[in-house]
């Protein structure tokens, strides 16, 4: 499995393998069909109140990882689910935040590879 990131708005390419939405909220405007995404997996998005009080700033970039993974950690169910629907195909793992370096896809991108190795 390789895991590619990408803002949602980027255009979709040949490579992208399945696109996954990781926001928990749908992005506004956007159909399914034009953005071409395969799931929504909301499930594995920073809670709420996670969201609204990391608000995209960087400095709480630290704490809002090590909180992710927590509710990640909580949330096994649904992470293993996950890698056993995506299991050995190339996924992209697609955000609509503006800063490329400081959300949730970051995150979940390490923390899916690092508990897939884990389970090999």
């Amino acid at each position: 499995m390789r895991i590619h990131i990408k803002r949602i708005y980027a255009a979709p390419s040949d490579d992208d393998g399945a696109r996954i939405l990781v926001d928990r909220l749908w992005p506004r405007g956007q159909s399914k069909e034009k953005l071409k995404i395969e799931a929504w997996a909301k499930e594995l998005a920073p809670s709420h109140e996670l969201r609204k009080w990391f608000n995209h700033k960087p400095d709480k970039w630290q704490d809002f990882k090590r909180r992710y993974k927590k509710e990640l950690d909580g949330n096994t169910e649904a992470v293993s689910s996950f890698l056993n629907e995506f299991k050995g195909r190339d996924i992209t793992l697609l955000y609509s935040a503006k800063d490329e370096q400081h959300n949730q896809a970051v995150v979940l991108c390490d923390y899916l590879i690092s508990t897939n190795t884990n389970r090999r």
